[in-house]
């Protein structure tokens, strides 16, 4: 069975997410944020000290975006990848990984340096100069958003759980309500879903069960 490590409003709710949309079984094992800080016998586990890190028998892996890919091409029938003979195999590949490299990457130094950090080493023209970066960024999916329902392919993928992570976590920053006004429908059309909702209700869940706080790092402005 699948096993996925996981931090509560983390990159690993990428492949939560899509694991829901996909109904694949898999164990889900809750870890306060971070992990590298709270629990040393999870650097056994992944080196990196960073969630996600899934196994899946002998495959072990630890980038969201990507594991994101591999869990779609597991269930082509599911719909959720785009096979390489599609016309937008291009498309699906470039927003699979625009929405880590390009929306969350800026996303990570808004919360460092005007969350994380100690007082004393706080930043907060780094903070707007950030989530500016970020949101000129997300701006260029307003033109597509504003004919199309998804991001690709005519229909709901693994791009759009990736880049949905993303928006995720803008609303944990305070940048939802500066989204234009089709990326914001866009957002309220993925939260709609049912395996985002069921997603969020089994992280919940899984945390209380577990002894981890269920509320995201993020809201609780902790210094680390």
């Amino acid at each position: 069975m699948i096993r996925l490590h996981h931090c509560v409003s983390a990159r690993s709710f990428r492949p939560l997410w899509l694991l829901e949309e996909l109904g694949l079984p898999y164990e889900l094992v809750m870890h306060a944020f971070p992990p590298r800080v709270h629990d040393e016998a999870f650097l056994e586990i992944n080196p990196l000290g960073t969630v996600p890190a899934l196994f899946d028998g002998e495959v072990a892996m630890t980038e969201s975006a990507a594991i994101c890919q591999y869990l779609a091409s597991r269930l082509p029938e599911a719909g959720l990848e785009v096979a390489p003979g599609e016309p937008a195999y291009g498309d699906y590949l470039n927003f699979l990984h625009f929405g880590e490299a390009t929306l969350t990457f800026p996303q990570t130094l808004v919360l460092r340096y005007g969350q994380f950090e100690p007082p004393e080493r706080r930043q907060p023209q780094v903070v707007e100069d950030y989530a500016r970066w970020c949101l000129s960024r997300l701006r260029a999916l307003e033109p597509r958003l504003e004919h199309e329902p998804f991001l690709c392919a005519g229909r709901f993928t693994a791009a759009d759980v990736s880049v949905g992570y993303a928006l995720l976590l803008a609303s944990h920053v305070g940048l939802s309500e500066r989204f234009k006004p089709a990326v914001s429908a866009y957002w309220e059309r993925l939260q709609r879903r049912p395996a985002f909702r069921r997603a969020l209700a089994v992280e919940r869940e899984a945390a209380l069960a577990q002894g981890v706080s269920p509320e995201p790092a993020m809201a609780a402005g902790r210094s680390f």
